[in-house]
């Protein structure tokens, strides 16, 4: 009678010892699902130059081996400069930016890639899906930008807020093997 409840005892402990496996492989699983690298990160830039507070949030797609301006993202298009939802900026103060005056403010961040120059619009509709509703309409600033070409590629879209002093900075957005930049001056 004591062989049998030994042998009862190990069966009960195999068990319990392949069901607590079973489980941590399930663990793993979850894990590594919610581990998955996300192909197009939110993610934002910001800057203090002097009293002033600027941000830009946007998604951050990856070159992954393609072709992105002339390509994934075409010439002469209105692109949301970015991934998903359009990228945006915020500045509590009012900014010049290429002698026009960008008031404190919300606004919507677009630009026209080409072969040439580049248009950039800085758009009052800061809250939509891409450039399904960009209206150049509501345009508050629009200007013209030569892009810098680099043999080096960034990898994610990166937008940057550089401080050259209390009063003036540059921002500046670079993705693949090209990138714009531009000064602005606190008002």
């Amino acid at each position: 009678m004591m062989i049998l409840s030994v042998l009862s005892c190990k069966e009960e402990t195999k068990q319990v010892k392949k069901n607590n496996h079973e489980n941590h492989i399930t663990n793993s699983i979850n894990e590594e699902t919610s581990k998955k690298k996300v192909l197009s990160p939110h993610t934002s830039a910001m800057a203090m130059i002097g009293d002033a507070h600027i941000h830009i949030d946007y998604s951050s797609p990856g070159v992954r081996n393609r072709i992105i301006f002339g390509g994934l993202v075409g010439y002469d298009q209105v692109w949301q400069a970015g991934a998903h939802m359009a990228t945006w900026i915020e500045t509590n103060k009012d900014l010049i930016i290429k002698g026009e005056t960008l008031p404190k403010g919300k606004y919507g961040f677009f630009t026209i890639p080409s072969k040439g120059d580049w248009t950039v619009m800085i758009n009052k509709n800061w809250e939509q899906h891409g450039k399904d509703e960009y209206d150049e309409k509501e345009d508050v600033i629009r200007f013209k930008i030569t892009p810098k070409l680099s043999e080096e590629i960034t990898e994610h879209l990166e937008y940057k807020i550089n401080k050259i002093d209390d009063k003036n900075g540059t921002i500046s957005m670079a993705w693949e093997k090209v990138k714009i930049e531009f000064p602005f001056t606190i008002n």
